[in-house]
């Protein structure tokens, strides 16, 4: 029933009215067998895979926090989680297609927000990894079989669309997460200068502490 069960990325999109930052994956799922399929209820993880792709000297700096020295990306350049979702296809036969919404987080202490913060064009090698439940429609009622485990996709993200969600929704910025006691400083640090905005404070204090 779904030992010929193929699955492929055909494109994402950059979802304009979520509540809050959704890449949407378009999916196109094959089937051949003639009775077709009632349902899946599908799982899908995400991986980033950094070796797949090459860098330039800007964006390898910014990746020294995630692999290091660039001379030892052969050990330490490893795939890093991007995200885990759940859908329910609905019936079809033979082939279907289908969006596979994925919230996004801009949150620099994760690790693939700082991939893609880091990265200035070009595309993000992606693999998807299926599982889940098959459902269809046999003479005698119905069959319950499992996505096998081989069923995976490749996809290339172009940078742009991801740079193009963050600007949707984080319009010229982005978020960086604070202990509450540095938090509590560096407002003191902007009261005492006078400062107008969070943006203006750092900037003095980085003008101050010149690299």
């Amino acid at each position: 029933m779904a030992d010929d069960l193929t699955f492929a990325c055909v494109g994402a999109r950059a979802e304009p009215y979520a509540v809050f930052p959704t890449l949407v994956f378009r999916l196109r799922i094959t089937e051949p067998s003639p009775g077709g399929l009632h349902a899946i209820a599908l799982r899908c993880q995400i991986r980033v895979e950094p070796h797949l792709r090459r860098y330039v000297p800007a964006e390898a700096e910014l990746l020294g926090d995630l692999f290091g020295d660039p001379a030892r990306w052969g050990d330490t350049l490893k795939p890093l989680q991007f995200a885990t979702v759940s859908i329910t296809v609905p019936a079809f036969r033979e082939s279907t297609e289908i969006d596979l919404p994925v919230p996004c987080s801009y949150d620099l202490e994760v690790a693939a927000g700082k991939y893609f913060a880091a990265l200035d064009e070009g595309e993000v090698p992606l693999l998807m990894l299926f599982s889940g439940t098959v459902f269809a429609r046999t003479p005698d009622g119905f069959a319950v079989g499992q996505v096998p485990w081989h069923c995976e996709a490749r996809h290339g993200l172009p940078v742009a669309v991801w740079r193009e969600l963050m600007d949707r929704y984080f319009p010229e910025s982005g978020w960086l997460r604070l202990r509450r006691d540095t938090l509590r400083t560096l407002h003191r640090f902007k009261s005492e200068r006078a400062a107008a905005t969070w943006d203006e404070a750092v900037e003095l204090l980085l003008g101050e502490n010149p690299r």
